[in-house]
């Protein structure tokens, strides 16, 4: 089987993973800033943002692959890494530009949902497996 749906979706967070990544590297030049925030609450948003995608990211696009490996239909995949994405890019919006805003919760919903999603479409693949019975 070859994977097509999720090496998308990891190739494009990859990309804002890397955005978020200089994004706080060029504000600790700007800023003089060398380890930790400093105190400095934009500096403190810039890394809460990165490190919650750093920390959501992974285990959602394993589990993606995991779906897609499985056989999940399209429309599922092809929607849940939508979700993914925007919800990551709105959660970090949010959190850099206001801190709390109801952006930030919109944005953890919709990268939570598909990963649980994906989760139940696994732990469903498994249990109705006619290899479980072997």
């Amino acid at each position: 089987m070859t994977l097509v749906i999720s090496p998308f979706f990891a190739g494009l967070l990859i990309v804002l993973q890397v955005f978020m990544t200089a994004f706080v590297g060029l504000y600790r030049v700007k800023s003089g800033i060398e380890f930790l925030d400093g105190g400095d609450v934009t500096m403190t948003r810039r890394m809460r943002a990165h490190g919650n995608f750093i920390e959501t990211v992974p285990i959602a696009l394993l589990v993606m692959v995991l779906a897609e490996l499985s056989g999940a239909p399209a429309v599922l995949l092809w929607s849940g890494g939508a979700a993914l994405l925007a919800g990551r890019m709105l959660h970090a919006y949010t959190i850099v530009k206001y801190g709390t805003a109801p952006g930030r919760a919109i944005g953890m919903a919709m990268t939570t949902l598909p990963m649980a999603v994906f989760g139940a479409f696994l732990v469903w693949s498994v249990l109705t497996s006619p290899a479980l019975g072997s």
